[in-house]
C-alpha cells in the first residue's frame, strides 16, 4: 500500500465518521455544557440569576409544574409555558454524580420566535 492509498483510506474513514455524527434534519439537539463550563463561575445576564444554578424543585416553586419533563442520561429538560412565552431549562449534574442544576435556559414565543430569556423568566413568575 502506498502513501496515496493510505491518505485516501484515512480521508474516507474521516468522511464516514463525520456523516455518522450528523444530526437528523428537523431534530435539533439541546444545548450542552461541558463539565469545565459548569464548574467555572460565569456571569449570567440580569434576570437569569433566579434560574441558573437552581434545582428542578426550585424551578417548580417559582413557576409551578413543568409542561414537559424530559430526562436523558444524566441530563434533564424542564419546560414551562404561559400565554406569553415558553422557557426551556436544561439541568446537568454538578460535578461527578452531583445534583442536577440549571446550566442553560432558552426562551421563545409560541410561534417559535426567540424572546428575551430574562423577560420570559419574569413573565412566568407573575
Amino acid at each position: 500500500m502506498n502513501r496515496q492509498q493510505v491518505r485516501t483510506g484515512i480521508a474516507a474513514m474521516l468522511a464516514i465518521a463525520l456523516v455518522a455524527c450528523a444530526v437528523p434534519e428537523g431534530k435539533p439537539l439541546p444545548p450542552t455544557v461541558s463539565r469545565v463550563q459548569m464548574s467555572s463561575p460565569t456571569i449570567e445576564p440580569k434576570g437569569l440569576e433566579a434560574v441558573i444554578g437552581q434545582s428542578a424543585e426550585r424551578l417548580q416553586q417559582l413557576f409551578g409544574a413543568p409542561r414537559l419533563d424530559i430526562a436523558e442520561a444524566d441530563a434533564r429538560k424542564l419546560q414551562f409555558a404561559n400565554g406569553q412565552c415558553i422557557l426551556d431549562a436544561y439541568l446537568y449534574p454538578q460535578g461527578s454524580g452531583g445534583a442536577q442544576i440549571v446550566t442553560y435556559v432558552d426562551a421563545r414565543r409560541g410561534d417559535g420566535q426567540p424572546v428575551d430569556r430574562a423577560a420570559c423568566v419574569a413573565a412566568l413568575r407573575r
